[in-house]
C-alpha cells in the first residue's frame, strides 16, 4: 500500500513538475492571462462599486523612462544580476533582526517571479519557491521579458495592475507618453500601492519620487541601462 501511495505521489509530482516547466518556457512568448493577487483582487471587489483595472502593454510601447524609474526605485542591478541581490539580502537580515519592522531586498526578477507563480506573503516555503522559479526566468525568459512582464502584471494602485492601466488611470495617457515626473511617481508607489497613493499623491509618495528621479539620472550613463531599455 505505501510503495502504491508513493509511487502515485511520484507521478503526480513528475506531472506537476513538467507542467509547470512548460508553462514557464510558454510564457516568455505568451502573456499570464492573470495572477493569484489579481484573483484575489477581483474577489475582493465583489458587491462594490469599485473597478479593476488591468492592459497589457508591448515592451516597445512603454516609455524608456519607466523603465528607468522602476529600476532606479527597485533594482538598479536589475540588467547585470543574475535575478538576486546578495548584498541588499544580507544587510536586510540584518535590519530584519534588531527592527520590527521587516526590509524586504527582493530584485525586480524575484517580485516578477512572485507575481506571476505565486502568491503574497513571507512564509519560507513561498520564499523557497520564489527562488526556484526565478532562477527559471532568468535563464528562460531573459532580463527584456522579465522586465515587460513585471511593467505588466505589477500592482500599482488600488484594484489597477500594469503600468498600461496606471497610466491611463492617473495621467489618461498612454504608458508610452508618460513623462519621466509621471514615470517616477508610479514607480513610487511599489513597495505598497495602498499606502504610497499616486493620485492624489501622498507625500510620501511625492519623497519617493524625487528620490527616484534623482536616482534615474543617476543611471542614465549606464551603458547595461541603456541597452536593455532601448530592446
Amino acid at each position: 500500500m505505501l510503495r502504491a501511495i508513493w509511487r502515485m505521489l511520484k507521478r503526480i509530482f513528475i506531472c506537476l513538475f513538467i507542467a509547470q516547466l512548460i508553462y514557464i518556457v510558454a510564457l516568455k512568448w505568451i502573456n499570464p492571462p492573470t495572477t493569484a493577487t489579481m484573483i484575489a483582487n477581483r474577489i475582493s471587489l465583489a458587491g462594490s462599486n469599485a473597478h479593476f483595472h488591468k492592459k497589457w502593454i508591448a515592451y516597445d510601447n512603454i516609455s524608456p523612462d519607466v523603465k528607468v524609474a522602476v529600476m532606479a526605485g527597485e533594482d538598479q542591478l536589475f540588467p547585470v544580476n543574475n535575478g538576486f541581490d546578495v548584498n541588499a539580502i544580507k544587510k536586510a537580515w540584518l535590519h530584519n533582526q534588531y527592527s520590527k519592522r521587516i526590509r524586504g531586498a527582493s530584485t525586480i526578477s524575484q517580485q516578477t517571479a512572485k507575481n506571476v507563480f505565486l502568491w503574497q506573503g513571507r512564509d519560507w516555503f513561498r520564499k523557497g519557491l520564489e527562488v526556484y522559479f526565478t532562477f527559471m526566468i532568468e535563464k528562460i525568459w531573459g532580463k527584456k521579458r522579465i522586465l515587460e512582464v513585471y511593467l505588466n502584471v505589477a500592482q500599482m494602485g488600488p484594484h489597477t495592475f500594469g503600468i498600461g492601466a496606471a497610466s491611463e488611470q492617473y495621467y489618461h495617457v498612454s504608458a508610452k507618453a508618460l513623462s519621466a515626473s509621471q514615470a517616477a511617481m508610479i514607480a513610487a508607489c511599489l513597495p505598497d500601492p495602498y499606502r504610497y497613493k499616486v493620485q492624489p499623491p501622498a507625500g510620501m509618495t511625492v519623497f519617493r519620487q524625487q528620490w527616484i528621479l534623482g536616482q534615474m539620472k543617476n543611471l542614465e550613463g549606464y551603458p547595461d541601462i541603456q541597452k536593455l531599455i532601448n530592446e
